[in-house]
């Protein structure tokens, strides 16, 4: 990793009453800003750290046409770079400063999360459609700087959230605390302080007695925080069990790109009820993996029809491993997630005792099938090479009457 550190004399002061801003995400050819209203209003500093080495000069002639063309004085600005062009740097820089300039409770960054598929909408930007306009409390936010100190090892950056931000809000009037993945920073996947973050949050639940929605992007844990990483999982399952034997909620929503897999696969199936739309994918082994260890006749990673049929979320509804079903879109995320919050909040033998008794019947009934669409043959579905091309509606039109219910078991 490199950093960089620029001081620079601004000729206008920045406008606004925010305290703090981010924008940007830390991927490949991205970055993530964060601005702070620090320091004497003629001045603007600026901390730039970065995977990419030797482009020094190209950094300070970016920062010095921001600060003379923007109203950047009183700002202190901290900047983690996936390997951004400088383009996209002046404009992640210039969205920041004007998220600065709104009021607090506006939107975030970039277009409205309403106006974006779940699908494609970053973590912020779900738990703004998510919950009741201006009433989200972040906890450990970017400004506490709570991040990973394991990648600079491998000199990869790090992000000021870790990937993951969670908080409290309500839904409907209804208190809840959330928590939402993003899978554009290192595929979402579980490091040591975006694990302790969810630990926290389902700690912090079952003393505050508030449901849990969390919105799963991930696609398991950090290999460079491998040990780490298992832990954290471990401890998740942990905290959320015990949180919902004490009687609280945990909901569970997948539809983001990166799906839900590994670790988090493990953790969404101990959630009380679990939402997919489509695009969402749940396993514990990736489509790579599988074929890694069994060869590309036992699972073509790269058909896509065949990954998204045999993980998406039309077979997990359909065999009962999720319990709603949303298209992709917010505010259909957002009507499930108050259905559920509606639903019995259950754990106990018997209901652990009913759900292994239905993987058993699952394994006899469909334990000869070698397609996901001999399974949808098997459940009665008269046309089952049509489903994966059916629009939310009429799809759950075909499956009201033939998906395996779990509900008796959750």
């Amino acid at each position: 990793m490199e950093s960089f550190h620029f001081e620079r004399a601004a000729p206008r002061a920045a406008r606004g009453m925010r305290v703090n801003a981010l924008v940007g995400v830390v991927a490949s050819g991205n970055l993530e800003v964060l601005l702070e209203r620090k320091g004497p209003i003629d001045r603007c500093t600026v901390q730039v750290s970065t995977a990419s080495h030797g482009f020094e000069p190209l950094w300070q002639a970016v920062i010095d046409d921001f600060v003379e063309r923007r109203a950047a004085g009183g700002l202190h600005i901290s900047i983690n770079d996936g390997g951004a062009r400088p383009d996209t740097v002046s404009l992640r820089l210039a969205q920041g400063v004007r998220l600065m300039e709104t009021h607090a409770d506006d939107a975030a960054s970039g277009a409205p999360a309403q106006s974006l598929t779940w699908f494609e909408a970053s973590a912020r930007q779900r738990i703004q459609a998510l919950v009741d306009t201006g009433t989200f409390n972040e906890y450990v936010g970017p400004a506490e700087r709570e991040s990973s100190q394991h990648l600079g090892i491998f000199n990869l950056p790090s992000q000021f959230d870790d990937g993951i931000v969670i908080g409290s809000a309500s839904i409907e009037g209804r208190s809840v605390l959330v928590a939402a993945q993003e899978g554009r920073f290192m595929g979402g996947a579980f490091g040591e302080v975006h694990g302790a973050k969810l630990t926290g949050l389902l700690r912090a639940a079952q003393a505050m007695k508030r449901d849990v929605v969390i919105a799963f992007d991930t696609g398991g844990v950090r290999l460079q925080e491998a040990n780490a990483g298992e832990l954290a999982i471990a401890e998740i399952m942990r905290a959320l069990v015990q949180a919902r034997e004490s009687g609280i909620r945990v909901i569970g929503l997948v539809g983001g790109r990166a799906g839900c897999y590994g670790g988090g696969g493990l953790i969404a199936g101990c959630c009380s009820t679990l939402i997919v739309s489509e695009q969402g994918r749940i396993s514990v082994s990736g489509p790579e993996v599988i074929e890694t260890n069994k060869g590309v006749e036992e699972f073509d990673s790269r058909d896509r029809a065949l990954v998204w049929r045999t993980m998406g979320g039309k077979h997990r509804y359909l065999i009962g491993g999720a319990d709603l079903y949303a298209a992709d879109d917010a505010h259909a995320f957002r009507a499930a997630a108050t259905v559920a919050l509606g639903h019995p909040a259950r754990l106990s033998l018997d209901v652990l005792q009913a759900e292994q008794a239905r993987l058993d019947m699952r394994l006899k009934r469909f334990g000869d099938c070698s397609d996901a669409r001999d399974i949808w043959h098997a459940l009665g579905l008269s046309n089952p090479d049509a489903i994966s091309d059916l629009p939310p509606d009429a799809f759950l039109e075909q499956a009201a009457s033939h998906r395996e219910n779990a509900d008796d078991a959750r």
